[in-house]
This record gives structure tokens, sequence and C-alpha cells, in this order.
């Protein structure tokens, strides 16, 4: 019986991998790893392990969730150790459980090791604390992607007034439940900073506010994966950004 690890690889950058999670990629007999994981983090991996693309990206074509699960099953029937490398925290918007229920009903048991999920690695190059003394108390997670079974919806749980939102896989519907948290009475001046790339080298960070991103568009900004930064924490770093920007375009 084979022994199965789901690993967080990080929100891109190869070293922001754990040690732990390092270490068992590189005993691994097979790796099954996501779109967004750096190829350079791949080369770890020992020359004889079988590395098996199971690439999802929002949007774009992608393996099946039913299919990786198989892949999982499969793998672990047949090698002793195999990996599945996942972007960002395989706990957060990772679909681990699906996995790790496969698994275990195949009779497999699962160990799993955390990685550094998107929302931690903006804040840490913004150099923005996402919780912010007298400001905001709490940070909220949240997606407004739903299941194939599920109804779309603009709702998202976002806190209080003033404490911080992180908002995946957002981007394509950010007008509409932008729009809504507008409706609700949520004030327009609220900062929001685009984030694209997180702790990659073309990382990008577009700064805007709650009342100006409805009417954002998309086709200005890169291909790469974007999160969405919401609150009052954001002021300084959404600030800065933009005199940044205007010193460019003076020079320019």
């Amino acid at each position: 019986m084979g022994r199965i690890a789901l690993i967080g690889a990080g929100p891109g950058a190869e070293d922001l991998i754990t040690v732990r999670g390092l270490r068992l990629l590189m005993q691994a007999d097979c790796v099954l790893y996501d779109a967004l994981v750096s190829p350079s983090l791949l080369s770890n991996a020992r020359p004889d392990a079988k590395l098996i693309a199971v690439g999802k990206r929002c949007g774009k074509l992608s393996t099946a969730q039913h299919f990786i699960n198989k892949q999982l099953v499969d793998a672990a029937q047949e090698f002793n150790l195999v990996v599945r490398l996942k972007g960002g925290d395989p706990m957060v918007f990772g679909r681990a459980d699906e996995e790790i229920t496969a698994l275990h009903e195949a009779g497999f048991e699962v160990d799993v090791v955390p990685g550094v999920t998107a929302a931690l690695a903006a804040a840490s190059s913004l150099k923005t604390s996402l919780t912010l003394r007298g400001v905001a108390r709490s940070l909220t997670l949240t997606t407004p992607a739903v299941g194939v079974s599920e109804t779309p919806s603009t709702e998202l749980f976002t806190g209080t007034e003033k404490d911080t939102v992180a908002v995946y896989m957002g981007l394509r519907q950010a007008g509409p439940w932008a729009q809504a948290l507008l409706d609700k009475g949520r004030n327009a001046h609220t900062p929001v900073v685009l984030c694209e790339s997180v702790s990659l080298p073309n990382e990008r960070f577009t700064p805007l506010t709650l009342g100006t991103l409805p009417n954002f568009s998309a086709e200005q900004l890169t291909d790469g994966p974007c999160l969405i930064l919401i609150g009052e924490a954001l002021r300084k770093a959404n600030q800065s950004l933009v005199t940044t920007l205007l010193k460019k375009a003076q020079v320019a």
C-alpha cells in the first residue's frame, strides 16, 4: 500500500514550499502537480520519478476532478510514495477534501503538508498586515466560484465593514459581486488591490477602490492568477501603489 502526501507548493515562488514538503517531493516515486506549480520546483523531484500534470485553472481547459481522484488512487496502488503537489495551501480552495475522500474510500491514508496561501504571500509582498489594530480584526478568505451543481451567486461573506477580505478566483465575476457589495452599503472608497502572479518575478499590484472595481477591465491584466484584496487595512499600500504609478506616468 502506497503512502500519499498532499503538499502545498505555495503561491508560485519555488522557495516558498515548506521544508517538510520539499523533503517529501524529493523522495517521491510519483508526483501529480497543479498547473501553477513552478517547473523549477519540480526539478527537485528524483530523476526517475513519474511526473503527471493535472492542472486546474479557472476558466481554462483542465483535468476533471473525478479523473484526478482516479489517477491518485491508481498511483497509490503502483508507487510507494505519491505526492500530490497543489498550489497555495491544499486546504484553501484546493478541493483537497474530494481527493482525501477518494483515497480513504480506496483504503489509503493521506498526509497533508500545509502551504503558503496567496493572500498571505500578497501581504508579504505589499509589506502590509491584513489585520490591523483598531482597523481590521479579522480576515475573510472567500470566492464567488461555485461547483457545477451549485447556483451562481454574487453573495460573498465579507465580515464587517472594515475587516479585510481576500477574494480568490473572483476576477471574472468581479463586476457583479462588487456591485452587490456597494448596493448593500459598503463604502465605495474602500481600498482594493488586485494581486497578480503573487511571489513570482512578474508579480504586479493594481490599486483600485470598491467603487471603481465593477468598471475595471480584466483585459488590462496579465494571464497570471489574480487575487483581490479589499479592506481599510490596505489603505497605506493602496496609496503607495497609486503614488508609484503616478511617478512612472510622469517619467514616461
